[in-house]
């Protein structure tokens, strides 16, 4: 049987407007397109000719436009008083759309329906067909987006490729031999969980107090003792009981954000509060977002171990717990990518155990930016990294290899050098690494002055150079645009959409991106900030279109130059025979360029028994 909602229409278009009639001349051919049978009207005509026209057609639609706004609220209630009296409403459903048009005003003027400034022609087709508003899914009716399918990871620079290969053979070699208390602790807790599931709580327990005693800090206190962690507190009843109250669909935007349905852009969350970090999940995915990242607090990184439990933090980042982190799954939608990252601190490898058990679908990981730009001692993170990439591919986590220690001031040619040999020494162990470079404009840019015509050409370069070394995904981020926003929320938005645009037309596979408010760090969080970044980015994909970005020639010389240095970099690397030693050293980026070796987990890696 034919449900006769989706059955061809008939629909008399009429702007009731001196000359206007571009809006109704889009829908009319957004109709026509749908098979739809429509008589479109000159503007100029009024009330009483098209009432006349209408009983003429015998519509099931009058659809009528009004975009100057004086007299508009005395006019269409006129004009409904018409319909009804010449009995056209009986056969026909009255819409209006126009500049001032509310849903709420036009039901109040008598109309079946109303649409306002930001409504799309094919919005309009929607409802005619019958089919406006049924999905509540928004866009996540596809299949969740693999960002490594079909790289084959091989050196298509065999010169860069053999050094890569032999300085990541070494690293692998080397961390075999040694073993830290974050690998320790990782092996615990998939020990525990284990345990729990399979309701063995005295040997849980047991286990609980053998992990207790490898961790540190205040986490240790909270084991030993229940002390709170400082400037974190439990959930409330009221606060978990919020995540039974969200649904498992997506709500649908506002506003049609068509041109992100084809591309990934992944925003970055962490406000401090899993119910909070929910609700943006839940509303980025609504406007166009195609997953989201972990964003934990920076302490976590600097302390040995992580607790347990349901958490809200005050200040940066969201407490990364095994409890946290299942919360917050039950609200990303099936078909969306979830990352918890785990680059660059003392839980590394324990973190993507957590990722693994709460469901995720990337993690995050760099040996080099975590030892030189994140406070990490270099021996500690080289071993606990070598055995989160080993963990990744057993649990077949991609991750992206991220070169935020650009942001410290190291040039890309050291950055991408490091990036290079970790994201080798992940394929070699069966993962599927993804390269991460910064766009945005980086204190090395600034300084030597790359970035002075455009902001084109060096963020093009580095896609450039990393195509033309290994065939590999690129994921931009980090996120794009970091430190080339400014505290005026116009701004921020529009260079990170200019950013993720550049790299989307590039080729990338994903952008990374963060809302104008957190992109800046001047301020809380807010939900319409995240809105307004998506919708900028959306505008700017719908600005360029297919079209191309054309970096200037000068990008091709970037690009000859980077590979220059990476290439030295990595054979002084290759030359020293050590990449841990080459880390302290500088050869990777030293104290000059903006690069320290960290200090946390000093002195606590231990041979292998």
């Amino acid at each position: 049987m034919t449900d006769e909602r989706f059955a061809e229409k008939k629909v008399l278009l009429a702007p009731l407007d001196p000359v206007h009639d571009v809006g109704a001349k889009l829908i009319a051919r957004a109709l026509r397109e749908r098979g739809h049978e429509v008589t479109l009207l000159q503007p100029d005509l009024s009330p009483e000719e098209v009432v006349s026209r209408a009983r003429q057609v015998d519509p099931d639609f009058i659809m009528v436009s009004r975009t100057i706004s004086y007299g508009t609220p005395e006019l269409l209630a006129r004009f409904a008083d018409m319909c009804d009296a010449a009995g056209l409403r009986s056969s026909a459903k009255l819409v209006v759309g126009g500049m001032s048009i509310r849903k709420e005003t036009a039901q109040e003027l008598g109309f079946d329906a109303g649409f306002g400034p930001d409504t799309t022609p094919e919005e309009v087709a929607d409802y005619v067909s019958g089919t406006f508003g049924l999905s509540t899914l928004a866009s996540y009716e596809a299949v969740k987006p693999d960002l490594t399918r079909g790289y084959t990871y091989d050196f298509k620079d065999t010169e860069i490729g053999k050094l890569c290969l032999d300085i990541a053979r070494g690293l692998i070699d080397w961390s075999a031999e040694r073993t830290s208390p974050g690998i320790e602790r990782a092996r615990l807790r998939r020990e525990i969980e284990e345990a729990r599931l399979g309701g063995q709580v005295a040997l849980a327990s047991e286990l609980r107090g053998r992990y207790s005693s490898l961790t540190g800090g205040d986490v240790r206190k909270w084991y030993e003792t229940g002390e709170s962690i400082p400037h974190t507190r439990p959930l409330s009843p009221e606060e978990a009981a919020a995540f039974d109250a969200m649904d498992d669909g997506v709500p649908a935007p506002l506003l049609s954000q068509k041109p992100l349905d084809s591309v990934n852009v992944i925003m970055q969350y962490g406000t401090g509060c899993p119910v909070m970090d929910a609700y943006h999940i839940r509303l980025s995915l609504a406007w166009g977002a195609k997953g989201a990242v972990h964003f934990d607090p920076s302490w976590g990184a600097r302390t040995e171990g992580l607790a347990e439990g349901t958490f809200s933090h005050q200040h940066d980042g969201t407490v990364l717990t095994l409890e946290n982190l299942r919360l917050i799954k039950r609200t990303v939608h099936p078909a969306a990518l979830w990352q918890v990252r785990a680059h660059r601190g003392l839980n590394t490898p324990e973190t993507v155990v957590l990722a693994h058990l709460a469901g995720a679908d990337l993690t995050k990981v760099n040996i080099v930016y975590g030892s030189l730009g994140a406070g990490t001692d270099p021996t500690r993170l080289a071993v606990d990294g070598v055995e989160c990439l080993r963990l990744a591919a057993e649990f077949g986590l991609p991750y992206d290899v991220v070169t935020n220690e650009e942001l410290c001031g190291v040039p890309a040619r050291k950055a991408f050098a490091g990036m290079l040999v970790v994201a080798t020494a992940g394929a070699l162990l069966g993962g599927r690494p993804i390269l991460q470079p910064l766009f945005a404009d980086s204190p090395e840019a600034m300084v030597s002055g790359f970035t002075e015509d455009n902001l084109v050409d060096f963020n093009a370069a580095k896609v450039l150079v990393l195509n033309g070394i290994i065939d590999a995904p690129i994921w931009p981020g980090a996120p794009v645009g970091f430190m080339t926003q400014t505290q005026d929320r116009c701004q921020s938005a529009t260079m990170t959409a200019l950013h993720a645009a550049l790299g989307l037309r590039l080729g990338a596979e994903a952008v990374t991106i963060a809302s104008s408010d957190e992109a800046y760090a001047g301020g809380p969080i807010s939900a319409q900030a995240r809105v307004d970044t998506l919708k900028s980015v959306a505008a700017s994909l719908r600005f360029f279109g297919s079209s191309r970005i054309a970096p200037t020639a000068r990008a091709e010389e970037m690009a000859a130059d980077l590979r220059k240095g990476i290439l030295e970099t990595l054979t002084r690397v290759h030359e020293r025979g050590d990449f841990v030693a080459s880390l302290y050293e500088g050869l990777f980026g030293d104290r000059e360029d903006g690069a320290y070796p960290g200090r946390a987990g000093r002195d606590t890696v231990t041979a292998r028994r």
